[in-house]
């Protein structure tokens, strides 16, 4: 691993790059770290039983995408907002022949304001639906593949195409100094004392337990790693 002021890298082959994230995921937990910003971070991060063109474009493109609007956030479509608003100026022509000039006044800026949400939902999903597709044919050819939030800013890319020797180069850096110094201290304290880091899989073992009625076993090597990493 690498270490300088834009952050934590590490090139190698995919499970070394796969180890490098889990690394940095359980020294942010150990630190005290969690949220929905960890939470999205864990989630990205690259896995064993992942491929970067496949599993890491996917999640690149949808964490990139342009966030919900306040209509998308309480689950109202723009054709349903467009009704609310026909309704809210309905209600303004009743104000007015009522004398209640304050009323319909109120009631016309609340239409106003349902149909600019109404075009607000629609353009974000227009537009989300453009930058999926650019981005996962055109900007994932030109860049590497990010994330970016308030706890981390990483990228991962292939590097060495067409050499026989897949590589690839995971670069991810704690945007907190303080959170970052506490990370740095546990990754090196990880190259001293672990020998072998354990990196995870998914596994089908519940299948297995059901149909046998027994536990499927542990062996040696998972039961030295887990007494490594815990």
């Amino acid at each position: 691993m690498e270490e300088s002021i834009s952050g934590f890298k590490r090139r190698g082959s995919w499970g070394e790059v796969v180890e490098h994230g889990e690394q940095i995921t359980r020294a942010l937990r150990d630190a005290g770290v969690e949220g929905r910003p960890f939470d999205d971070w864990d989630e990205w991060r690259p896995k064993s039983h992942e491929r970067l063109g496949e599993d890491v474009n996917q999640k690149t493109a949808k964490q990139a995408s342009v966030g919900e609007g306040e209509g998308e956030k309480k689950g109202k479509t723009p054709n349903d907002d467009l009704k609310t608003a026909g309704e809210k100026l309905s209600r303004s022509y009743e104000k007015v022949e009522e004398g209640d000039n304050e009323g319909a006044v109120e009631s016309w800026q609340d239409s106003i304001n349902y149909v600019a949400r109404a075009a607000d939902s629609a353009g974000r999903k227009a537009l989300r639906k453009v930058e999926d597709t650019v981005y996962r044919k055109v900007m994932t050819q030109l860049a590497p593949y990010y994330f970016d939030n308030e706890l981390i800013s990483a990228n991962i890319q292939q590097v060495g195409r067409g050499s026989g020797d897949e590589q690839f180069i995971f670069e991810v850096n704690v945007n907190d100094d303080d959170l970052k110094t506490q990370v740095s201290e546990t990754l090196r304290d990880f190259e001293d004392e672990v020998d072998r880091w354990h990196i995870d899989t998914e596994k089908e073992t519940e299948v297995a337990e059901a149909v046998e009625g027994v536990e499927v076993p542990v062996t040696d090597q998972e039961e030295r790693s887990k007494s490594t990493t815990n």
